[in-house]
Formats: structure tokens, C-alpha cells, sequence
């Protein structure tokens, strides 16, 4: 069997889902996001965007759109690679694959609804989290993709640290959400409503709980290494590593007034950490049952097509 294909894929479709995070990004601090003012047309009479038509806000909008459909061909590219794999211990990335597509294309509508009401900031906060919840599926596809064999069992309580790492950053990324509506860069040049809510307040609840999810990380790590869960550990170390160099630069936007290169390096590095949250937590299965369910096809699948 090719896994080679399978592995390949899944890596597209990882990168894709990075990228798409970001160019959002672009879309929000460059105040595209109204650049395409209508859904699924551009304009009312074309479904594209030139700088002649929109101007540089609708290609910058248009391109993001365009980054979509690449997404969208990159998990379907997943879905065929695994098609020979789904009954040969593939069954959970044939599901992962399916769950990738559905979150694409219903993020693809919830980006509709955000231009058709005119950047409502809870809509956009929607847009943001359906991405990273795509994120955290194709990192799940990577991570069942790249692995040989089955992951050992870690110990109880590094399972649990796990889980914990995993919990808190999704508070970590869901309070990020609610500064980035409340705060500048709207996404649209004009003025555009934001959540009523006090933004130096919630940044610094932002701040408080980046150092929590910090700080539960390297418990996570410090449990891994004395009970020699060592895949564990070393995944944890890079999120700290990433945790620590996102604190930088979140302090450093809020202090220098959001310039929009400090913002983009913040919103990818807010990605980065999504992803390795989720890496830690699949380092961390704490039964055999678990052990199956993460497993991707036979080992000797694997090894037959790596030699």
C-alpha cells in the first residue's frame, strides 16, 4: 500500500489549514474584509476580484477566498489517499478526513454570513474558531499519518496533564477571540461595530491565562520526564517554546500599539500553539483502547512501505 501518498496529503492539508488562519489574518489588519462586498459573487456582476474592479482590498479578500478552494482540494486529497486504508486500521483518519471537509465548507458559509452582515464581530469570532477547530482536525490527520506503530501508553498522570494542556489553550484561543472582536483591526477600513466589551481588561484576562496555559505545559513536561513519557516530553518542551515566544510578542503588540506585522506573527503563532496543544494531548494516551483508536493502519502496513 502507498502511505507515502497518505502522508502526503495529510501534510497538504495541515499547511493549508496554517495558511488560511493567516491570510485571514491579512484580510483583518489590512481592512480587506469587506473587499468583496458580497457572497459567493465578489461583486454583483462577477464572482472574481481585480484591483481594477475593487481595488487592492478585494484582491486581498478574493485571494483568501481563492486559499478556501485550496483547502478544500487538499482534504479532498486526503480523502482519497486513506479510501484504500479506511478498513485496514485507518477507520479513524477516513473519519477525520470526512470531519475536515464538512469544517471546510461549513466555514466557507459562516465567511458568507460574515460579509453579508457586514463583519459582525461574533460572526467573526465564529470564522476564526471553525479554522482552528479545521486546524486541530488536519493536525489529528498529520499526527495518524506520521506515526508507526502504535504510540505507548503514558502514564496516568501525564494523560491527564495532557487533557489539561489541551483544555486550557482552548480557553487560551477562545479568549483570544473575544479581544481580537473587541479590540482594533476590524477588518474593514470603515467603522465597523466591535464587541461592547473593555479590551485592555480582556487582554489582560488574555495575558493571565497565556501564563496559566504556560505554566500547565511545563507541568505537563516536568510529569512526562519523571515518569519517562518521553514523547510526551518533547512535544511539551516545544510548546513551551512556542507559548514563551507568543507571550514576546503578544506584550510587545499591546505595547507598540497593534502595529499589523507584530498582529500577523501574533494570529500565526496563536495557530502554532492550537496545533501543538492538540500534538501534546495525542502523545498522551493513557489506555489501550486509546492506543487502537489513534493508531492509523497496521504497523506492518507501515513498515512494509517504508522499506
Amino acid at each position: 500500500m502507498d502511505i507515502r501518498s497518505v502522508r502526503w496529503s495529510t501534510t497538504a492539508a495541515l499547511l493549508t489549514s496554517f495558511l488560511i488562519i493567516v491570510t485571514g489574518g491579512i484580510v483583518r489588519v489590512t481592512g480587506s474584509g469587506l473587499g468583496c462586498p458580497d457572497w459567493p459573487r465578489c461583486t454583483d456582476e462577477s464572482f472574481t476580484s481585480s484591483a481594477a474592479s475593487t481595488g487592492v482590498h478585494g484582491v486581498i479578500e478574493f485571494g483568501n477566498r481563492v486559499l478556501t478552494g485550496v483547502v478544500v482540494v487538499a482534504v479532498a486529497w486526503v480523502i482519497v489517499a486513506v479510501f484504500p486504508h479506511r478498513r485496514a486500521g485507518g477507520a479513524t483518519l477516513w473519519r477525520s478526513a470526512w470531519g475536515q471537509l464538512l469544517v471546510v465548507l461549513v466555514n466557507a458559509v459562516v465567511g458568507g454570513v460574515t460579509v453579508w452582515t457586514g463583519l459582525n464581530p461574533y460572526v467573526v469570532g465564529a470564522h476564526f474558531l471553525a479554522a482552528m477547530l479545521l486546524l486541530a482536525s488536519t493536525t489529528i490527520s498529520f499526527d495518524l499519518a506520521h506515526r508507526v506503530g502504535a504510540p505507548q501508553a503514558v502514564h496516568g498522570s501525564t494523560a491527564r496533564r495532557g487533557n489539561l494542556v489541551l483544555v486550557v489553550n482552548a480557553v487560551l484561543v477562545a479568549a483570544g477571540t473575544l479581544v481580537t472582536g473587541a479590540g482594533p483591526h476590524p477588518g474593514d477600513s470603515a467603522e465597523v461595530n466591535r464587541i461592547p466589551l473593555d479590551w485592555t481588561i480582556l487582554a489582560y484576562v488574555h495575558g493571565l491565562l497565556a501564563a496559566v496555559a504556560l505554566a500547565v505545559t511545563v507541568g505537563c513536561a516536568m510529569t512526562a520526564r519523571r515518569h519517562q513519557d518521553m514523547h510526551a516530553f518533547r512535544r511539551s518542551r516545544t510548546l513551551i517554546a512556542v507559548l514563551a515566544a507568543q507571550a514576546v510578542i503578544g506584550v510587545y503588540q499591546s505595547l507598540d500599539g497593534l502595529p499589523a506585522v507584530a498582529v500577523l506573527l501574533h494570529l500565526g503563532g496563536a495557530a502554532l500553539t492550537w496545533a501543538g496543544a492538540v500534538r501534546v494531548r495525542l502523545a498522551c494516551p493513557s489506555s489501550a483502547r486509546t492506543r487502537r483508536r489513534y493508531l492509523p493502519v497496521r504497523e506492518s502496513a507501515w513498515d512494509s512501505d517504508r522499506k
